[in-house]
């Protein structure tokens, strides 16, 4: 990736470019995402491999804001340090989300078109919600909108029930029906699951920088629901009631 020399730039435009890093990672690893769904469709073999340019894409990005980021945050007040802090920790869980889509695509692959329609039915939409919690973060980091990144957190939800749904299929089998390739669902559906993780741990990141609070944090506080919670947060903050 050609990029200029950091040394050369003033401390605004390096951390505005360390945050122009972070957005175009939340494309590719949503880019990864979707090519990952369009290729449990049925789609163009092509598209798989679109996800293993992003996985690259996307280590390029990592290395690219851990060899920045140490010399911009010492030259930059303290609230855009932590900003930029957060870039790090964004880059990060989307670095390994490639890396788990780039596994799923292989598998994808070696499986063809032996998956049962109901399988690849559940995985496709396991992939789509992935790529819906991928782009959330995104609009919520660049927009400020904590409600948005919440939304990733109720996505998980929805996620870990269809994960669940194929393990008990394969694993548990109470049908007693017969089942093809077992050992690849359950481990594409995991795959699914943990990217679907990493998607959160991003949305939590962006409600954080946002906020200044955890969500971890306001959980133990009280036993509402996460986003009444938050919702309560900020209005207090804001001075509504």
């Amino acid at each position: 990736m050609s990029t200029p020399d950091s040394k050369t730039q003033q401390p605004g435009s390096s951390a505005a470019r360390l945050r122009e890093l972070t957005l175009r990672g939340c494309e590719a690893a949503r880019a990864a995402a979707a090519a990952a769904t369009q290729g449990i469709a049925g789609g163009p073999a092509g598209l798989l491999d679109a996800v293993r340019e992003r996985e690259e894409e996307l280590d390029a990005l990592d290395r690219q804001i851990n060899e920045d980021i140490t010399a911009a945050i010492t030259q930059v007040p303290e609230a855009e340090a932590r900003e930029l802090l957060s870039c790090l920790k964004l880059i990060i869980e989307m670095e390994r989300v490639g890396d788990l889509l780039l596994n799923f695509a292989n598998r994808v692959r070696s499986v063809g078109e032996r998956l049962d329609p109901r399988d690849a039915q559940d995985l496709k939409h396991m992939a789509a919600l992935g790529e819906r919690m991928l782009a959330a973060p995104s609009a919520a980091y660049s927009g400020r909108d904590v409600e948005r990144a919440l939304a990733v957190l109720r996505t998980d939800a929805e996620l870990d029930r269809l994960r669940n749904l194929l393990f008990v299929r394969h694993i548990e089998n109470p049908e007693r029906a017969p089942r093809q390739e077992s050992f690849h669902l359950v481990f594409m559906s995991q795959i699914l699951e943990r990217a679907g993780d990493h998607a959160k741990n991003m949305a939590e990141e962006v409600i954080h920088l946002v906020s200044g609070r955890s969500v971890r944090h306001l959980l133990r506080a009280s036993d509402k629901p996460f986003e009444q919670m938050f919702l309560d947060h900020l209005r207090r903050q804001s001075g509504g009631r």
